[in-house]
């Protein structure tokens, strides 16, 4: 008997601890239940919600995408690539490439644009092709696309710029280079055209001066907003696409913008605004060559300068 006492309480005490399990056991199905329940109206939900409008928008003939070139749509600058084909043909003296390398290292160092500075670097540069037939620059231009710009798309970029074409709209070229330059790669990737600065010519023979300035930073806004409205277009409705923060004019006209491997001052200004970005680098970050100076100096020698100065430099 006193072993079957013994017994007794254990077996109640396994009772209560079956109840308490049972208990968990339910309240725990309980609250799973709802959980699920919780998933499926909210999975249901998401089936019926509309979706994202499809962009670009096929047919819309009031839209146009615009793209910057430089690190863009390709890797590096354009006028630096074509500076390299322009060097590699003689257009370059030893004494004039001391020059553009003191005028791009001053630069690199101060990182402003003191406008006395490069207008005079503008001045040289363009004493380069002064004289040169324009005929004579794009048959040199092609030669140097196949050379050293083919193989530097951006696949990415290229697949948004087809995605635009294919909706039947009208994708152009936005850049400080030589219009030349960026018509030849229009031309190449199947664009419409291209916006660029123009280095005076008459005859067919440059003057070696600029139409204006180069076409840069605020300048490029002034450019789309005077191609939308020749074109008809509704910028509202139209898309761009840069890498750098010089461009926020530009992208800040239309109701699409798109930050393209952006520099940093870029990337936040984008984030800020819940502007879509898209980073097709890999790995390290290309390093800078001294583009934003290329850019200013904007016409069709001007890159050429500071792009065989850099060339010798890395030599």
């Amino acid at each position: 008997m006193a072993a079957l006492g013994w017994l007794t309480p254990r077996r109640r005490s396994a009772t209560a601890r079956s109840v308490l399990a049972g208990e968990a056991a339910a309240e725990a199905a309980r609250k799973s239940s709802l959980q699920l329940e919780q998933e499926r109206e909210e999975a249901a939900a998401e089936e019926v919600a509309p979706a994202e409008p499809e962009f670009p928008v096929p047919g819309d003939a009031k839209a146009a995408a615009f793209f910057d070139l430089d690190n863009t749509v390709m890797q590096g600058a354009a006028i630096f690539h074509f500076g390299r084909g322009l060097y590699k043909r003689k257009f370059f003296q030893r004494r004039e490439l001391a020059r553009f390398a003191w005028q791009q290292a001053w630069f690199r160092l101060a990182g402003v644009e003191d406008p006395e500075h490069m207008q005079d670097a503008r001045d040289s540069a363009l004493s380069i092709v002064k004289g040169h037939r324009v005929s004579e620059l794009m048959s040199i231009g092609e030669e140097i696309y196949d050379e050293y710009m083919a193989d530097r798309i951006w696949p990415g970029t290229r697949g948004l710029a087809q995605a635009h074409l294919d909706a039947g709209q009208k994708v152009w070229l936005v850049t400080a280079a030589p219009v030349e330059t960026a018509t030849i790669i229009a031309r190449r990737l199947g664009l419409t055209g291209a916006l660029g600065t123009v280095a005076e010519s008459i005859d067919g023979i440059y003057t070696g001066k600029l139409v204006g300035e180069p076409l840069h930073g605020p300048a490029k806004a002034e450019a789309v907003r005077a191609l939308a409205a020749a074109e008809g277009l509704d910028l509202g409705r139209c898309a761009a696409y840069s890498d750098s923060h010089n461009d926020i004019p530009m992208l800040s006209l239309v109701g699409h913008p798109y930050a393209i491997n952006p520099d940093a001052k870029l990337r936040k200004h984008a984030k800020d605004r819940d502007w879509r970005l898209r980073d097709y680098r890999t790995g390290r970050k290309a390093a800078k060559v001294g583009i934003p100076a290329a850019a200013g100096l904007g016409a069709l020698a001007g890159g050429t300068a500071a792009a065989v100065a850099l060339h010798r430099r890395r030599r």
